[in-house]
């Protein structure tokens, strides 16, 4: 078996191929076919060299199919994949090929996963409507804060900021992906503390409030800080996918299982793989991961001071909040075939004055969180949490958010510091 053997463009993948997307920049003037198939070589079961090898290894081979300019789809035979293992998946598709000599750049596009590897994950336990149920919410976005700045504020200092944006309306305190535990907030004093101000602010305002608290750390850390979680009355945890790994990320979504816990996944570390348009990985591909591995609630991204412009943002949105999406500009045709969804979390520099853009964007069935936009806000962290609310009361109202301001002071206010820029 040589490389010109992964290359069949007569080949018609079926249906239970894996399909990858791959934009590939060769390295000098080497042809976009012999860097494909090098891809294809290396992330199946070919060489540098000629072998001789019994055919049913051949039939494990995979295919260039397709090759449209830089982008090329390949198709990878199912028995090449081991079921609800996505380390190994992984090292199959964006493996070795990443560090291979023959290209310049190398970007993992999209993929389209077959019913069986989709089906031997667990998948997100609440979804969408499961969240929504939690919170008692039914249709407007569930709002999120973090306290900023993101870690130095003691832990009585940290359950009162959540107090305050608790009362101003927002329905989720969260950790940010730096806080776990340290010595200045420690876990279970924060957790504790956090929890009684929680209660309080249910009371005094009749609405369900939770803490998205960071757990992050090692596996069993993780399984006893999900236990603290559950034992203190909350609903939820947060995890920071990428940096604990995909393999811890499906521990704990069983653990959260057994105590009925929702999953908040942070995508820090994301831009490594994502940032270099000719590079890495896209969001999407990540965002597909979490939804099998079974997070909730997921970062895609929020039009505001991180990279990531609107069809990005939309592209991401698409992977884990439908049943179903058509094929698309690097966008490949999936079926989740009943998998429950993720509620799109969007963040990032995010304010008063830009909100609507992500409901015009998206839909009024996402996420919105705010730190600066709420901690920022001249009259403290409870104005700058009403005025989120009265920005999104005003798009679910369908006014116009200046005329609302005339009537809503701390709006105005968010709109006279702020107005409708996007943070750099």
């Amino acid at each position: 078996m040589k490389y010109e053997d992964f290359l069949d463009l007569d080949y018609k993948p079926k249906n239970n191929d894996l399909i990858c997307l791959f934009k590939i920049t060769p390295s000098g003037d080497l042809p976009i076919e012999k860097v494909a198939i090098r891809v294809a070589a290396e992330s199946s079961n070919g060489t540098w060299t000629t072998l001789k090898i019994p055919e049913h290894i051949k039939a494990l081979s995979a295919k260039v199919y397709d090759i449209n300019g830089k982008y090329v789809k390949i198709a990878y035979p199912n028995d090449l994949f081991e079921e609800g293992n996505m380390p190994q998946i992984l090292s199959s598709i964006a493996g070795n090929i990443f560090g291979m000599k023959a290209l310049d750049g190398l970007r993992l596009v999209d993929v389209k996963w077959p019913q069986n590897i989709i089906q031997s994950f667990k998948g997100p336990q609440f979804g969408v409507n499961g969240i929504r149920k939690i919170l008692k919410i039914d249709d407007r976005p569930i709002t999120a804060t973090v306290p900023k700045p993101k870690v130095g504020y003691y832990a009585e200092e940290h359950a009162q900021q959540g107090y305050e944006i608790w009362m101003g309306g927002v329905d989720l305190l969260k950790d940010d992906e730096n806080l776990s535990n340290q010595k200045f907030n420690a876990f279970e004093k924060r957790l504790k503390l956090s929890m009684k101000m929680r209660d309080k602010a249910e009371n005094e305002t009749g609405d369900r409030k939770s803490y998205l608290i960071n757990i992050t750390a090692e596996v069993e850390e993780m399984r006893h800080r999900a236990e603290l979680t559950k034992d203190y009355g909350n609903e939820y945890v947060m995890i920071d996918i990428l940096t604990v790994g995909w393999a811890a990320v499906q521990t704990v979504r069983s653990i959260c299982e057994e105590l009925g816990l929702a999953i908040h996944a942070h995508r820090a570390f994301h831009a490594a793989f994502d940032r270099n348009p000719d590079h890495g990985m896209s969001m999407k591909v990540l965002a597909e991961i979490a939804r099998m591995q079974g997070v909730d609630q997921l970062h895609i991204g929020g039009l505001g001071k991180l990279a990531g412009d609107k069809k990005e943002v939309h592209d991401n949105y698409v992977k884990i909040a439908l049943d179903s999406n058509k094929a698309g500009e690097e966008v490949l045709e999936q079926s989740w075939y009943g998998m429950n969804n993720v509620l799109s979390v969007c963040s990032g520099g995010v304010h008063p004055g830009i909100v609507h853009r992500l409901m015009d964007l998206l839909s009024t069935d996402i996420a919105v969180q705010v730190g600066g936009g709420v901690l920022g806000h001249p009259g403290g962290t409870k104005s700058g949490a009403l005025a989120l609310r009265q920005a999104i009361n005003a798009y679910m109202e369908k006014k116009n958010i200046k005329e609302y301001a005339k009537t809503h002071i701390e709006l105005a206010q968010a709109l006279e510091l702020w107005g409708d820029e996007t943070p750099i």
